[in-house]
């Protein structure tokens, strides 16, 4: 089944650099704390209790698929994480296809299916992602490791539509 489509990614929770480096340094401070209270036992117990913790979460969030982006031959597909709705976009709606920096802040929040300002946010990780825009002018943005990849396969998977 895999073979039949024209691309599929997953993204990953866990994977961004950017908040990995921040959980780190939030264990960092964790453990730090903890070596400089060793005289107030409870509250050196709690620091090293949450950096553990922190950690756990942290390789937890490495293997949590937050969703996967399939182009098969009429449709992109998002599933997301758990109970998230599926999303499934008709490619022949699609009029535009473009690839671009997903956003200018060094921080970004993974999202799905964030609806705001007539736009359609998907984000795990990545700093390139692929604007579709549809033909009533709706935009959807879907950030990806693999942002030319997924725009050569949705103007491939367009242009076998427009043969047919």
């Amino acid at each position: 089944m895999e073979g039949e489509y024209l691309f599929q990614e997953k993204q990953y929770l866990g994977r961004d650099a950017t908040w990995i480096s921040v959980r780190l340094i939030l264990v960092l401070f964790c453990f730090i704390a903890y070596y400089l209270n060793l005289q107030h036992l409870a509250s050196s117990q709690l620091f090293f209790i949450v950096g553990v913790g922190i950690i756990i979460v942290s390789v937890i969030m490495i293997y949590m698929v937050h969703y996967k982006t399939v182009v098969n031959g009429k449709f992109l597909i998002l599933s997301g994480l758990w109970s998230s709705k599926l999303v499934k976009i008709d490619l022949y709606n699609i009029a535009k296809v473009e690839r671009k920096r997903y956003s200018l802040f060094f921080f970004n929040n993974p999202v799905y299916n964030l609806h705001k300002n007539g736009k359609i946010r998907f984000y795990s990780g990545g700093k390139d992602a692929v604007y579709l825009t549809d033909k009533e002018g709706l935009v959807y943005i879907i950030g990806s490791h693999k942002a030319e990849e997924l725009a050569r396969a949705v103007i491939e998977a367009k242009s076998k539509l427009k043969n047919t």
